[in-house]
């Protein structure tokens, strides 16, 4: 593996805000990329791209803004962007001249397919853009990166001349694109390897950093800018969430976690504070509206969540035996072991612990079947589904208060009001209506007023166990008592939901009672009668 002067540090450059805006409907108010940068900053990346200055009066404020507040000399490096063009580089230096480090980041393209359609230049005139463009920024600002776009498809020899020239004339960065993301890790590490070797004026203690960006359109970005790495290159140009251009960039978390968890094989580090990314993630996720997919690498849902049986027996016995990296480390609280069909009873046993219960051996097999039972039909199984049948096998159910009929009406015509009747344990059929802000929370109000136990709803979700128009809903609720560090699960099912979730409702309700030996009495107002 190649290394330039003991250079150890991989510099981590954030174009988020400006290559990851870019991703179609991912448009970020001025305000907006504030904050995000800031978060960038708290992240530790050493360089922020924060847009394209002549793109926009409010890209150019919003650079500024980013320059005067967020590039302290103790912050991060604030870049902007601009074409091998004069207009656009004088507008890149008024974005970011209010930097402590300020940097401009000029363009142009360089393969035969930019020259010949795009820019319709020759190599000797594309030459002489360069020369002009890496001049004036120079004269700007003494840090200047330029990029040959189009790097992986540039013929290696004009690439080459192209790289000295941007040094000679002033350049202190070349970054090197894959912008269409066609190269492969290996035709990649050899590209890097043989621009730093072969670039008069750029080899190993030049003071030149080589930087490589680039693009996932066959999903190997990351791989690709690893290559980049252990050939040499110390500067990498990521986005979070790996969001950018069509397939989007490389995805700052999975290098600079590929670069931590694997740190004998490349022999470097990075500046990043890796518990501040999952945090930097969902704010990303938030602002943009792109969604993170579940299975995404470091920051997906389901990255350190774990269903099969064989998979949470092993994290639960030692973590390493299927995770590389400790959710800590990047912002979470601990790993999610999923209860689903592939579940085993160690999984079921430790999340009982977790809960507060404790079951025999013997129990927790007639748990461990019903349990089974309730996965087949519905896809997670959650803590309130296991309260629900913890509680059945252990105290064995029993009603306080059951529903006997239910009428509901709602609508914008006037306030959503549910009238009960419940039977309770002595026989006695208690009637009771109530208004709410739909016909669930009325519902959910008129059962309580007669139970009248103080209970408060911590968790309520519908689930649909049929398929179509007639399906079948299940509903969970978990609920909780002031000052009570657990919580009572029930659950309910039936083809009109608002009917499931009172079931649901006062089988939480009942499990509650036999636990707490809490009860209420018959409210004043509400109609009783016996053996109705």
């Amino acid at each position: 593996m190649t290394t330039i002067a003991n250079e150890n540090i991989v510099r981590i450059f954030d174009t988020t805000l400006r290559d990851g805006e870019q991703s179609p409907g991912a448009t970020l108010s001025s305000a907006e990329k504030l904050e995000i940068a800031r978060q960038l900053s708290r992240l530790g990346v050493d360089i922020i791209e924060a847009g394209f200055p002549a793109a926009s009066p409010d890209d150019l404020a919003a650079v500024q803004r980013i320059a005067r507040e967020v590039g302290t000399a103790d912050g991060p490096t604030i870049c902007g962007l601009a074409r091998a063009v004069e207009g656009d580089i004088l507008a890149c230096w008024e974005g970011v001249k209010d930097a402590a480090k300020p940097r401009i980041h000029t363009f142009l393209g360089t393969s035969d397919i930019h020259l010949k359609y795009q820019t319709g230049l020759t190599q000797e005139q594309a030459l002489d853009v360069i020369r002009k463009a890496v001049t004036l920024a120079r004269s700007l600002c003494d840090d200047v990166e330029f990029s040959p776009m189009d790097a992986g498809r540039t013929d290696m020899e004009f690439l080459i001349k192209v790289c000295a020239l941007a040094i000679e004339c002033g350049a202190t960065t070349l970054n090197i694109p894959d912008t269409v993301g066609y190269v492969t890790p290996q035709e990649w590490y050899d590209t890097i390897s043989t621009l730093i070797a072969e670039t008069p004026g750029g080899g190993p203690g030049s003071g030149i950093i080589w930087s490589v960006h680039c693009h996932n359109d066959l999903g190997l970005a990351t791989a690709n800018t690893l290559a980049g790495v252990a050939a040499g290159a110390r500067q990498v140009e990521v986005t979070i969430n790996g969001i950018g251009e069509r397939a989007g960039n490389t995805s700052l978390e999975e290098v600079a976690m590929a670069i931590r968890t694997r740190s004998q094989f490349y022999d470097v580090d990075t500046n990043i504070n890796a518990r501040e990314i999952m945090k930097t993630s969902r704010m990303v996720s938030n602002y943009t509206g792109l969604s993170v997919q579940v299975n995404k690498a470091i920051v997906g849902k389901n990255a350190f969540a774990h269903e099969a049986g064989i998979h949470q027996d092993g994290v639960l016995k030692h973590h390493s035996t299927f995770e590389i990296m400790r959710p800590e480390d990047v912002g979470l609280a601990h790993s999610d072991l999923v209860l689903g069909k592939h579940s085993g009873r160690h999984a079921l046993r430790s999340r009982l612990l977790e809960l507060g219960y404790e079951v025999s051996d013997e129990a927790l097999q007639e748990v461990f079947k019903r349990f089974k039972d309730l996965a087949d039909a519905k896809k997670t199984v959650t803590d309130a589904d296991l309260e629900a049948l913890v509680t059945d096998q252990v105290q064995g159910p029993h009603e306080f208060f059951k529903l006997i009929d239910i009428q509901v009406t709602s609508g914008t015509m006037g306030m959503p009001t549910a009238t009960v009747k419940l039977e309770n344990a002595e026989g006695q059929r208690i009637i009771h209506a109530a208004v709410g802000t739909g016909p669930v929370d009325a519902s959910f109000r008129a059962v309580d007023s007669v139970v009248n136990v103080p209970a408060t709803l911590v968790e309520y979700s519908v689930h649909s166990v049929t398929e179509g128009i007639d399906a079948v809903g299940e509903v969970t609720v978990r609920i909780s008592t002031k000052g009570e560090n657990r919580s009572y699960g029930g659950y309910g099912a039936d083809d009109d939901i608002i009917v499931a979730s009172v079931r649901a409702y006062l089988a939480a309700l009942n499990r509650m009672i036999a636990i707490t030996g809490a009860g209420g009495h018959t409210p004043e107002g509400a109609v009783s009668t016996v053996n109705v």
